[in-house]
């Protein structure tokens, strides 16, 4: 009678019973996790209804359908011994010595009864196979042994990896797919998510840690999936140990997806961790099968716990197990043993025992109450897997009868003893439609196929909070995204990245080890992207595009008419054109007159039309760049001042030679006529237009764009400039001879200084000269020192042309201004004064030269005396 016994003190005082046995012809082992794992010293804990009876339960119930059942092992029953292995390998492993003792020969040949007569000693039961165990690490430590015995072995829950090893666990068997498939299933919905950048968190033992490493091992193998932190959950936490994994976890909080294979309470206390570390929808758990759709993890943390993705392997409730189990009461499950532990536990009431009084705040059990009417019932998950563990030895058990005992009732010799290793053979052939109407059948590991379903928590815009249903996973996975949603009922999968993606323009920089981090980098300057690692600089006629995804032409500029730069130069080289074309109408008009005749004509005509270039020059300049343009850059750029200067040296040179020869003789010297001067005007003009034509045969006139001119590091600033193929260099060399005679023309100006002022023009060339030289000195700075400018073609072209217009000023103005300032207002002083020969034109010079240190004063009325310009 039940009331007679108090299960309680069972757990409490470790003396519990050690196993159920039933009898049969054929008997199968069984583990289970009837108690939890008990305190220090004490092997077993308090009872675990679902994990522990329902499944052990599930046990029973499915040999009561094979032994009834006419088509499968007809006249065999099948019998059992089960044990509780407390949820402890340790234990487990000394439980399961039980179904290996018929195994282990015994030398009893010492042994003699007080008679003399040998013992009778008990055969123990013969276990051919086993069902169980339950936690990855039980059925690690049983399997060790088992495999020994070559006892078969089929799990109905353990999913650790390992167990699939074939050489070392091949007479272990599972109806629950491995943990590599959840895994795999877990990576396929991380990736699903959008997700690169994960963290794992395992509970110290074998299904944590395997789990997790199967979940690295896959994730590694498939690309594109980083782990931020593998953390693990010490067996025995420390008081504060789950807030110090919540800190390490934030560490690298853009890993917000937790992947965590874990037990219940490691679970609760993860979230209840996160909770107190106010980071209620930071993280986003995607849960192992341990987690599956349980609400005891979630219990008063529901709001750390929405959106969390669990999976469960696909599983149904067995309506005939509903049934049976609800029925089973004190009086109808004798059987087993663990039965009114369960009763008391599950009713919250207490047994009676003579002898000792009931605990106050404790009712009653009265053996009429039933379960699911007086008590919560839900079917246990792995029932299922309990059911169809029992059904595949059994099927095997049966092929091997028909095969080795056709049409034989009963246990054949043949099968007496069942040998372990055929027997594992027929169990890996098992193929058949299993209690949730699934096929049964196992892989060369012995392993089930994989199939899960998907759930989700949800809490948000829903009338029930709770898991819900959102894909499946058979090989391969099948999300309904639509029906999922995250904190706060947001339909968007929150981030999981190590790196977000650069924008446009910016390349990665990959963080070394770590494929799924990196750093933004601009491509910068004149580079554009590439690739998504590569940034490589634009060809040289182009830059960037905005975005710096690709380049675009550079812009192509050139000097325009209506640039400011370009006004000044062509208003002054205007106003030098009409004044020069004034100085040479009214030499024209007045070519006759003193004046005229005394400044040398044809120079003067020769000097002007190299003025009149000069100014020319600056619409050249400015003017659009082309094959003609170029040329007549070429050409007119240095022949203008060369023209002038050759012609203002030619008039220097003769004043110089005529007082020099005059010095020493009264012979004048040669080459002093106006046709000897135009000969030697042209001479000197040819040599600069020689050098301009050999320059057009060794290279023709084009046009160039420039592009490294304007190139500033700011590439929307860059510019492309439209010039003709003359470099700084070659522009200063094609003016270098004009300088040359500049410089001659200024010596001679120098020397000549001497000459009276009445006499003729050398004073006046000497001013332009030295006034020259002082513009051209300015110039050479400016145009020089603003090469680095980006306004370098603007300034240098304007420096340019005002630097000639302002020299061409100064000859026009110094040498003709005066003059036709006489002609036109002062005619009477354009008069023809007496003529005195050359002897009487040097005596005079050369007293006057003398006399100069004395006087500089001349009396009124003295008669003006003209050098005779025919001679």
């Amino acid at each position: 009678n039940y009331s007679l016994v108090n299960p309680g003190l069972w757990a409490h005082q470790g003396t519990q019973p050690h196993s159920i046995k039933i009898e049969g012809d054929i008997t199968l082992g069984g583990l289970f996790p009837v108690h939890s794992r008990g305190p220090a010293g004490v092997p077993c804990g308090e009872i675990k209804k679902e994990k522990g009876i329902h499944r052990m339960e599930a046990m029973l119930y499915a040999l009561d359908q094979i032994n009834s059942d006419p088509y499968l092992l007809p006249n065999i029953t099948l019998g059992a011994r089960i044990l509780d292995t407390c949820s402890r390998d340790t234990y487990a492993l000394e439980q399961s010595l039980t179904f290996v003792q018929a195994l282990i020969q015994k030398d009893t040949s010492d042994i003699r009864c007080s008679n003399g007569e040998p013992p009778i000693i008990r055969k123990p039961e013969r276990v051919v196979g086993v069902i169980g165990a339950s936690a990855s690490s039980v059925s690690i430590m049983v399997a060790n042994v088992l495999r020994l015995f070559e006892i078969p072995q089929i799990s109905y829950a353990s999913t650790a990896p390992e167990l699939s090893d074939n050489n070392r666990y091949d007479f272990f068997s599972r109806v629950v797919p491995p943990d590599s498939y959840q895994a795999q299933t877990m990576v396929d919905i991380v990736k699903a998510l959008g997700w690169n950048y994960v963290s794992t968190l395992a509970s110290e033992g074998n299904y944590g840690e395997s789990g997790v490493d199967a979940f690295i091992q896959i994730s590694r193998e498939a690309g594109g999936l980083c782990i931020a932190q593998s953390l693990k959950i010490p067996r025995e936490p420390k008081p504060g140990e789950f807030d110090k994994i919540i800190k390490r976890l934030m560490e690298t909080s853009n890993a917000r997806g937790v992947i965590i294979f874990a037990n219940e309470d490691d679970i609760k206390r993860v979230l209840e961790a996160a909770k107190k570390a106010n980071l209620t929808g930071h993280f986003l758990f995607v849960g192992s099968d341990s987690w599956g759709a349980k609400n005891s993890p979630i219990l008063d943390q529901e709001d750390v716990a929405e959106g969390a993705v669990t999976i469960l392997p696909k599983r149904a409730s067995i309506e005939g197990f509903d049934l049976y189990f609800t029925t089973r009461s004190l009086e109808n499950n004798r059987r087993n043993i663990w039965f009114a532990e369960f009763w008391e536990d599950d009713f919250k009431c207490k047994l009676t025992r003579p002898g000792i009084k009931l605990d106050s705040d404790k009712k009653k059990c009265t053996g009429e109450e039933r379960i699911s009417r007086d008590s919560s019932y839900e079917q246990e998950g792995k029932v299922q897997f309990v059911i169809d563990a029992v059904y595949a030895m059994a099927h095997a058990l049966h092929n091997m009868h028909m095969d080795l005992c056709p049409g034989h009732t009963g246990v054949c010799d043949k099968m007496d003893p069942v040998e372990g290793r055929l027997l594992l053979n027929y169990i890996h052939s098992v193929n058949f439609n299993g209690s949730a109407g699934t096929a049964v059948l196992f892989n060369e590991n012995g392993d089930a196929p994989g199939r899960y379903d998907i759930f989700q928590y949800q809490m948000s815009n829903t009338t029930s909070p709770g898991y819900k249903v959102i894909g499946q996973w058979t090989n391969n996975l099948r999300l309904n995204m639509e029906e999922m949603q995250f904190s706060g009922g947001s339909r968007q999968a929150p981030d999981s990245v190590c790196s977000f993606p650069c924008n446009p323009g910016e390349r990665k920089k990959m963080v070394k080890g770590v494929p799924c981090c990196w750093h933004c980098e601009l491509c910068d300057g004149y580079q554009y992207q590439l690739d998504e690692f590569t940034c490589e600089i634009c060809p040289f006629d182009m830059r960037p595009t905005e975005n710096r995804t690709g380049c675009r032409p550079t812009p192509i500029i050139k000097l325009e008419w209506h640039s400011p730069w370009a006004i000044i130069p062509v208003f002054l080289a205007i106003l030098g054109i009409l004044a020069t074309l004034s100085v040479v109408i009214t030499f024209i008009r007045f070519n006759d007159t003193p004046i005229v005749r005394a400044s040398g004509r044809e120079l003067s005509y020769v000097l002007l039309t190299g003025i009149f270039l000069i100014y020319l020059i600056t619409f050249l300049m400015i003017a659009e760049p082309g094959a003609v343009v170029c040329a007549f850059r070429r050409l007119l750029l240095g022949l203008g001042m060369c023209i002038s200067y050759a012609a203002m040296l030619t008039k220097t040179n003769r004043i110089y030679r005529i007082f020099e020869q005059g010095k020493k003789s009264v012979t004048p010297p040669k080459f002093i006529s106006p046709t000897s001067q135009l000969v030697i005007t042209f001479v000197l003009i040819s040599v600069q237009v020689v050098g301009v034509f050999i320059w057009f045969a060794v290279v023709p006139p084009h046009t160039i764009i420039d592009y490294e001119e304007l190139r500033p590091p700011n590439p929307e600033l860059a510019r492309g400039i439209l010039k003709c193929d003359m470099s700084d260099l070659s522009l200063i060399s094609c003016l270098s001879y004009s300088i040359v005679l500049m410089v001659t023309c200024t010596v001679y100006a120098v020397k000549s200084r001497g000459v009276p002022e009445t006499f003729n023009e050398a004073k006046p060339i000497g001013f332009t000269m030295y006034t020259t030289c002082i513009i051209w000195l300015a110039f050479v700075p400016i145009f020089f020192g603003t090469a680095q400018s980006t306004e370098k073609m603007y300034i240098q072209t304007t420096t340019l042309t005002v630097s000639m217009s302002l020299s061409a000023s100064v000859s026009l103005g110094m040498l003709y201004m005066p003059k036709v300032y006489v002609i036109i207002f002062h005619p009477e002083q354009n008069v023809q004064k007496r003529k005195r020969s050359f002897k009487a034109v040097v005596q005079a010079a050369t007293m006057s030269t003398r006399l100069s240190t004395k006087s500089n004063d001349k009396q009124n009325g003295e008669t003006k005396i003209e050098p005779d310009r025919t001679q």
